[in-house]
């Protein structure tokens, strides 16, 4: 995998960072066409459930975010969700999507 730009670095150390510090199953940040960033974790409440992209796709959105430039996705899983997938490109087709593990390893980039 070839080195990361400045800008994606953040939003997996900020995936990494949402997903630590609240022991969730994931962690996820997206960069919108601004620049903006915003980061999320799961969320499962008996009353909702999102996954981690979902949950920052949510906060990009409510912010008045209109389009992505990048997400990453921190996760044990050797895949991200067609539902997280489809939240992203909801808003922009073919967004990249970095898939990292625990350490913060970039192992997949979904586009």
């Amino acid at each position: 995998m070839a080195e990361l730009d400045q800008e994606d670095a953040k939003i997996v150390t900020l995936a990494r960072s949402s997903r630590a510090r609240t022991g969730a199953a994931e962690g996820a940040a997206v960069r919108d066409t601004d620049g903006r960033t915003y980061a999320a974790a799961t969320v499962a409440l008996p009353s909702l459930r999102l996954t981690a992209l979902q949950a920052a796709v949510a906060a990009a959105v409510s912010s008045g975010a209109e389009g992505l430039e990048a997400a990453a996705v921190v996760t044990d899983s050797g895949e991200v969700d067609a539902d997280s997938l489809a939240a992203a490109r909801d808003l922009t087709a073919g967004v990249p999507v970095l898939r990292a593990d625990a350490s913060g390893t970039v192992v997949d980039v979904l586009r």
